[in-house]
Protein backbone atom coordinates (compact mmCIF):
# COMPACT_ATOMS: atom_id res chain seq x y z
CA UNK A 1 0.00 0.00 0.00
CA UNK A 2 1.55 3.71 -0.79
CA UNK A 3 1.91 6.07 2.05
CA UNK A 4 -0.26 8.80 2.10
CA UNK A 5 1.02 12.46 2.36
CA UNK A 6 -1.46 15.77 2.93
CA UNK A 7 -0.65 18.91 1.82
CA UNK A 8 -2.34 21.80 2.77
CA UNK A 9 -2.01 25.89 2.36
CA UNK A 10 -2.58 28.04 5.11
CA UNK A 11 -2.69 32.11 5.79
CA UNK A 12 -2.68 34.39 3.27
CA UNK A 13 -2.89 33.50 -0.60
CA UNK A 14 -0.04 34.60 -2.87
CA UNK A 15 1.47 33.60 -6.77
CA UNK A 16 3.20 30.13 -6.31
CA UNK A 17 0.91 28.00 -3.94
CA UNK A 18 -0.07 26.19 -7.24
CA UNK A 19 3.35 25.31 -8.20
CA UNK A 20 4.16 24.32 -4.75
CA UNK A 21 1.97 22.02 -4.67
CA UNK A 22 2.50 20.43 -8.28
CA UNK A 23 6.58 19.82 -7.41
CA UNK A 24 5.20 18.38 -3.88
CA UNK A 25 3.17 15.83 -5.73
CA UNK A 26 5.31 15.63 -9.00
CA UNK A 27 8.54 14.57 -7.13
CA UNK A 28 6.29 12.45 -4.08
CA UNK A 29 4.29 10.71 -6.86
CA UNK A 30 7.82 9.38 -8.22
CA UNK A 31 9.16 8.48 -4.31
CA UNK A 32 5.79 6.12 -4.31
CA UNK A 33 3.48 8.16 -2.11
CA UNK A 34 -0.29 9.17 -2.95
CA UNK A 35 -1.48 12.59 -2.01
CA UNK A 36 -4.66 13.93 -0.61
CA UNK A 37 -5.20 17.79 0.11
CA UNK A 38 -6.76 19.36 3.05
CA UNK A 39 -8.96 22.37 1.92
CA UNK A 40 -8.92 26.02 3.74
CA UNK A 41 -5.74 25.40 5.77
CA UNK A 42 -5.20 24.20 9.56
CA UNK A 43 -9.35 24.25 8.94
CA UNK A 44 -9.47 21.29 6.77
CA UNK A 45 -7.60 19.17 8.29
CA UNK A 46 -9.58 20.10 11.84
CA UNK A 47 -13.16 19.44 9.68
CA UNK A 48 -11.82 16.13 7.46
CA UNK A 49 -12.41 18.04 3.78
CA UNK A 50 -10.49 16.59 1.55
CA UNK A 51 -9.69 15.95 -1.95
CA UNK A 52 -7.56 13.77 -3.53
CA UNK A 53 -4.14 15.22 -5.62
CA UNK A 54 -2.14 13.90 -8.38
CA UNK A 55 -0.47 14.46 -11.38
CA UNK A 56 -3.09 14.55 -14.09
CA UNK A 57 -4.82 17.45 -11.57
CA UNK A 58 -1.89 19.85 -10.89
CA UNK A 59 0.47 19.05 -14.07
CA UNK A 60 -1.24 22.79 -15.18
CA UNK A 61 -1.68 24.79 -11.90
CA UNK A 62 2.04 25.97 -12.53
CA UNK A 63 0.86 29.25 -13.93
CA UNK A 64 -1.85 29.72 -12.01
CA UNK A 65 -2.66 32.04 -8.88
CA UNK A 66 -3.56 31.79 -5.79
CA UNK A 67 -4.13 28.39 -4.37
CA UNK A 68 -6.42 25.14 -5.60
CA UNK A 69 -6.60 24.11 -1.84
CA UNK A 70 -8.37 27.00 -0.57
CA UNK A 71 -6.92 29.14 2.42
CA UNK A 72 -7.43 30.32 5.60
CA UNK A 73 -5.94 31.85 8.89
CA UNK A 74 -7.68 29.20 11.65
CA UNK A 75 -5.08 28.27 14.40
CA UNK A 76 -6.08 24.98 15.89
CA UNK A 77 -3.72 25.96 18.91
CA UNK A 78 -6.33 28.09 19.91
CA UNK A 79 -8.55 25.46 20.78
CA UNK A 80 -7.78 22.69 22.20
CA UNK A 81 -10.41 20.87 21.12
CA UNK A 82 -9.28 21.38 17.65
CA UNK A 83 -5.71 20.45 17.95
CA UNK A 84 -7.14 16.84 19.05
CA UNK A 85 -9.27 16.82 15.60
CA UNK A 86 -5.78 17.67 13.88
CA UNK A 87 -4.39 14.80 15.50
CA UNK A 88 -7.50 12.82 15.45
CA UNK A 89 -7.68 13.14 11.83
CA UNK A 90 -4.08 12.39 10.98
CA UNK A 91 -4.62 8.99 11.88
CA UNK A 92 -7.92 8.73 10.73
CA UNK A 93 -6.42 9.74 6.92
CA UNK A 94 -3.77 6.99 7.77
CA UNK A 95 -1.27 10.01 6.86
CA UNK A 96 2.25 9.23 7.02
CA UNK A 97 3.34 12.59 6.59
CA UNK A 98 1.95 16.19 6.12
CA UNK A 99 3.68 19.10 4.01
CA UNK A 100 2.66 22.69 5.14
CA UNK A 101 2.80 25.54 2.73
CA UNK A 102 2.85 28.56 4.48
CA UNK A 103 4.28 31.76 6.11
CA UNK A 104 5.19 32.51 10.06
CA UNK A 105 1.82 31.34 11.51
CA UNK A 106 1.10 28.14 9.50
CA UNK A 107 4.63 27.20 9.78
CA UNK A 108 4.66 27.73 13.58
CA UNK A 109 1.84 25.44 13.79
CA UNK A 110 3.23 23.01 11.84
CA UNK A 111 6.42 23.51 14.40
CA UNK A 112 4.31 22.97 17.71
CA UNK A 113 2.78 20.18 16.07
CA UNK A 114 6.26 18.44 15.33
CA UNK A 115 7.54 19.91 18.73
CA UNK A 116 4.80 18.83 20.88
CA UNK A 117 3.20 16.14 19.44
CA UNK A 118 5.92 14.24 17.03
CA UNK A 119 3.79 14.23 14.29
CA UNK A 120 5.56 14.02 10.94
CA UNK A 121 5.67 17.15 9.54
CA UNK A 122 7.37 19.15 7.11
CA UNK A 123 7.14 22.73 5.48
CA UNK A 124 7.67 24.61 2.70
CA UNK A 125 7.59 28.65 2.96
CA UNK A 126 5.22 30.57 1.29
CA UNK A 127 4.96 34.60 2.24
CA UNK A 128 4.67 37.85 0.27
CA UNK A 129 6.58 39.50 2.58
CA UNK A 130 9.48 38.05 2.60
CA UNK A 131 10.21 38.02 6.37
CA UNK A 132 10.78 34.21 6.80
CA UNK A 133 14.07 33.33 8.76
CA UNK A 134 16.74 31.12 7.39
CA UNK A 135 15.83 31.37 3.77
CA UNK A 136 16.79 33.58 1.39
CA UNK A 137 13.60 34.35 -0.51
CA UNK A 138 10.21 33.21 0.11
CA UNK A 139 8.29 32.44 -3.20
CA UNK A 140 5.03 34.80 -3.85
CA UNK A 141 7.54 38.02 -2.84
CA UNK A 142 9.05 38.49 -6.61
CA UNK A 143 5.62 38.42 -7.96
CA UNK A 144 4.48 40.93 -5.31
CA UNK A 145 7.01 43.46 -5.92
CA UNK A 146 6.83 42.99 -9.62
CA UNK A 147 2.86 43.80 -9.39
CA UNK A 148 3.70 46.81 -6.82
CA UNK A 149 6.57 47.91 -9.38
CA UNK A 150 4.53 48.07 -12.16
CA UNK A 151 1.35 50.15 -10.28
CA UNK A 152 4.27 53.00 -9.08
CA UNK A 153 5.42 53.05 -12.71
CA UNK A 154 1.97 53.95 -14.14
CA UNK A 155 1.34 56.13 -11.23
CA UNK A 156 4.26 58.29 -11.58
CA UNK A 157 3.05 58.82 -15.11
CA UNK A 158 -0.03 60.36 -13.48
CA UNK A 159 1.71 62.23 -10.57
CA UNK A 160 3.92 64.06 -13.07
CA UNK A 161 1.35 64.67 -15.36
CA UNK A 162 -0.66 66.39 -12.26
CA UNK A 163 2.30 67.96 -10.25
CA UNK A 164 1.14 66.08 -7.52
CA UNK A 165 2.73 64.06 -4.62
CA UNK A 166 1.96 60.74 -4.76
CA UNK A 167 1.58 58.02 -1.53
CA UNK A 168 1.91 53.95 -2.63
CA UNK A 169 0.72 51.79 0.00
CA UNK A 170 1.61 48.04 -0.58
CA UNK A 171 1.90 45.27 1.95
CA UNK A 172 3.81 44.87 4.73
CA UNK A 173 2.52 44.17 8.07
CA UNK A 174 6.24 43.50 10.04
CA UNK A 175 8.94 43.87 7.54
CA UNK A 176 9.19 46.21 4.88
CA UNK A 177 10.89 44.57 1.94
CA UNK A 178 8.16 44.39 -0.44
CA UNK A 179 7.90 48.88 0.21
CA UNK A 180 11.76 48.82 0.06
CA UNK A 181 12.18 46.63 -3.33
CA UNK A 182 9.43 48.69 -4.80
CA UNK A 183 11.17 52.14 -3.73
CA UNK A 184 14.16 50.80 -5.21
CA UNK A 185 12.68 49.50 -8.31
CA UNK A 186 11.13 52.68 -9.26
CA UNK A 187 13.25 55.54 -8.23
CA UNK A 188 10.84 56.47 -5.58
CA UNK A 189 11.46 59.59 -3.05
CA UNK A 190 10.91 58.64 0.01
CA UNK A 191 10.58 55.45 2.01
CA UNK A 192 8.32 54.14 4.72
CA UNK A 193 8.33 50.74 6.38
CA UNK A 194 7.27 49.45 9.59
CA UNK A 195 11.36 49.06 10.90
CA UNK A 196 11.67 52.76 11.23
CA UNK A 197 9.34 55.16 12.60
CA UNK A 198 8.96 57.77 10.50
CA UNK A 199 10.58 60.83 11.25
CA UNK A 200 8.02 63.38 9.66
CA UNK A 201 10.14 66.63 9.47
CA UNK A 202 12.80 64.53 7.37
CA UNK A 203 10.18 63.01 5.07
CA UNK A 204 8.99 66.60 4.90
CA UNK A 205 12.09 68.31 4.05
CA UNK A 206 12.97 65.28 1.41
CA UNK A 207 9.55 65.43 -0.32
CA UNK A 208 9.18 69.76 -0.64
CA UNK A 209 13.05 69.62 -2.14
CA UNK A 210 12.38 66.33 -4.64
CA UNK A 211 8.89 68.51 -5.65
CA UNK A 212 11.16 71.89 -6.42
CA UNK A 213 13.67 69.67 -8.70
CA UNK A 214 10.67 67.95 -10.95
CA UNK A 215 6.93 69.14 -9.92
CA UNK A 216 6.04 65.30 -8.45
CA UNK A 217 7.10 62.80 -5.54
CA UNK A 218 6.59 59.17 -5.47
CA UNK A 219 6.60 57.86 -1.29
CA UNK A 220 6.23 54.30 -1.26
CA UNK A 221 4.25 53.12 2.44
CA UNK A 222 4.63 49.73 3.74
CA UNK A 223 0.61 49.07 5.32
CA UNK A 224 1.85 49.00 8.89
CA UNK A 225 4.14 52.11 9.33
CA UNK A 226 3.27 54.95 12.06
CA UNK A 227 4.38 58.59 11.81
CA UNK A 228 5.26 59.12 15.87
CA UNK A 229 3.34 58.12 19.22
CA UNK A 230 0.80 60.88 18.97
CA UNK A 231 -0.77 59.78 15.92
CA UNK A 232 -1.24 55.98 16.40
CA UNK A 233 -5.10 54.81 16.08
CA UNK A 234 -6.39 54.90 19.74
CA UNK A 235 -9.80 52.43 18.62
CA UNK A 236 -9.67 48.57 19.07
CA UNK A 237 -8.90 47.05 16.00
CA UNK A 238 -9.68 43.84 15.40
CA UNK A 239 -7.13 40.45 15.35
CA UNK A 240 -7.05 37.54 13.83
CA UNK A 241 -7.00 34.31 14.84
CA UNK A 242 -3.06 34.53 15.26
CA UNK A 243 -3.14 37.75 17.10
CA UNK A 244 -2.11 40.45 14.59
CA UNK A 245 -4.40 43.32 13.56
CA UNK A 246 -6.59 43.28 10.73
CA UNK A 247 -4.84 46.11 8.36
CA UNK A 248 -8.42 46.25 6.31
CA UNK A 249 -9.37 49.62 7.89
CA UNK A 250 -5.96 50.99 8.85
CA UNK A 251 -5.45 53.15 5.82
CA UNK A 252 -2.06 54.61 6.27
CA UNK A 253 -1.45 55.47 3.00
CA UNK A 254 -4.59 57.90 3.20
CA UNK A 255 -3.35 59.30 6.75
CA UNK A 256 0.12 59.85 5.23
CA UNK A 257 -1.07 61.31 2.45
CA UNK A 258 -3.16 63.58 4.57
CA UNK A 259 -0.23 64.51 6.69
CA UNK A 260 2.31 65.14 3.35
CA UNK A 261 -0.23 67.57 1.86
CA UNK A 262 -1.24 69.12 5.28
CA UNK A 263 2.36 69.99 6.01
CA UNK A 264 3.53 70.87 2.29
CA UNK A 265 0.61 72.37 0.74
CA UNK A 266 1.12 70.24 -2.15
CA UNK A 267 -1.81 68.88 -3.78
CA UNK A 268 -1.32 64.61 -2.75
CA UNK A 269 -3.27 62.00 -3.28
CA UNK A 270 -2.89 57.94 -1.74
CA UNK A 271 -2.91 54.62 -3.81
CA UNK A 272 -3.57 51.28 -2.76
CA UNK A 273 -2.39 48.31 -4.56
CA UNK A 274 -4.26 45.68 -1.86
CA UNK A 275 -4.90 42.20 -2.84
CA UNK A 276 -3.99 42.58 -6.35
CA UNK A 277 -0.62 41.84 -5.01
CA UNK A 278 -1.91 38.55 -4.19
CA UNK A 279 -3.12 37.53 -7.01
CA UNK A 280 -2.49 36.42 -10.78
CA UNK A 281 0.04 34.59 -12.61
CA UNK A 282 3.19 34.31 -10.71
CA UNK A 283 6.37 35.43 -12.27
CA UNK A 284 9.10 33.33 -13.54
CA UNK A 285 11.24 33.30 -10.59
CA UNK A 286 8.21 32.21 -8.20
CA UNK A 287 7.45 29.43 -10.66
CA UNK A 288 10.30 27.69 -10.47
CA UNK A 289 11.55 28.53 -6.65
CA UNK A 290 8.17 27.26 -5.50
CA UNK A 291 8.67 24.30 -7.60
CA UNK A 292 12.05 23.87 -6.21
CA UNK A 293 11.17 23.78 -2.62
CA UNK A 294 7.80 21.85 -3.27
CA UNK A 295 10.23 18.85 -4.44
CA UNK A 296 12.54 19.55 -1.43
CA UNK A 297 9.60 18.66 0.57
CA UNK A 298 8.83 15.53 -0.95
CA UNK A 299 12.60 14.90 -0.62
CA UNK A 300 12.33 15.35 3.27
CA UNK A 301 9.56 13.40 3.58
CA UNK A 302 11.28 10.47 1.84
CA UNK A 303 14.67 11.05 3.89
CA UNK A 304 12.21 10.84 7.18
CA UNK A 305 13.89 14.39 7.65
CA UNK A 306 10.90 15.70 9.40
CA UNK A 307 10.47 18.83 11.79
CA UNK A 308 12.79 20.56 8.63
CA UNK A 309 11.42 23.59 5.82
CA UNK A 310 12.52 23.68 2.59
CA UNK A 311 14.68 26.91 2.25
CA UNK A 312 16.39 28.66 -0.38
CA UNK A 313 20.37 29.20 0.65
CA UNK A 314 22.05 31.00 -1.71
CA UNK A 315 21.30 28.78 -5.04
CA UNK A 316 20.69 25.79 -3.26
CA UNK A 317 17.27 24.33 -1.82
CA UNK A 318 18.16 22.69 1.42
CA UNK A 319 16.41 21.24 4.79
CA UNK A 320 16.33 23.58 7.92
CA UNK A 321 14.35 23.28 11.11
CA UNK A 322 11.10 24.63 11.15
CA UNK A 323 12.25 26.32 14.94
CA UNK A 324 14.78 28.78 13.05
CA UNK A 325 12.73 29.61 10.64
CA UNK A 326 9.10 30.81 12.89
CA UNK A 327 11.59 31.91 16.07
CA UNK A 328 11.54 35.62 14.59
CA UNK A 329 10.72 37.54 11.73
CA UNK A 330 13.23 38.12 9.14
CA UNK A 331 13.18 41.98 9.39
CA UNK A 332 15.00 45.05 7.01
CA UNK A 333 18.52 44.62 8.20
CA UNK A 334 20.57 47.85 9.02
CA UNK A 335 22.67 46.91 5.36
CA UNK A 336 19.62 47.49 3.69
CA UNK A 337 19.14 51.19 5.63
CA UNK A 338 22.44 52.36 4.23
CA UNK A 339 21.70 51.58 0.95
CA UNK A 340 18.22 52.84 1.44
CA UNK A 341 19.12 56.27 3.05
CA UNK A 342 22.01 56.51 0.27
CA UNK A 343 18.97 56.20 -2.08
CA UNK A 344 16.29 57.56 -0.86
Amino acid sequence: MKKKIGILTGGGDCPGLNPAIRGCVYAGERFGYEFIGFNDGWRGIIEGRTEPLNREKVEYIVMQGGTILGTSRTNPFKKEEHVKKVLENFKKFNLHALVAIGGEDTLGVATRLYEEHKLNVVGVPKTMDNDLNVTDYTFGFDTSVTRAMEAANALIDTGRSHRRVIVFEVMGRHAGWVALFTAMATAADYLCVPERKIDGKDMIEKIKKAYERKKFALVVVSEAVEIDQEEKNPIQQEVDQFGHIILKERGMGEKIAKYIEDKTGIETRHAVIGHMQRGGQPTLFDRILATRVGIKAAELIRDEDFGKMAALVGNKIVGVPLKDATGKLKVVSEEWFKLADLLF
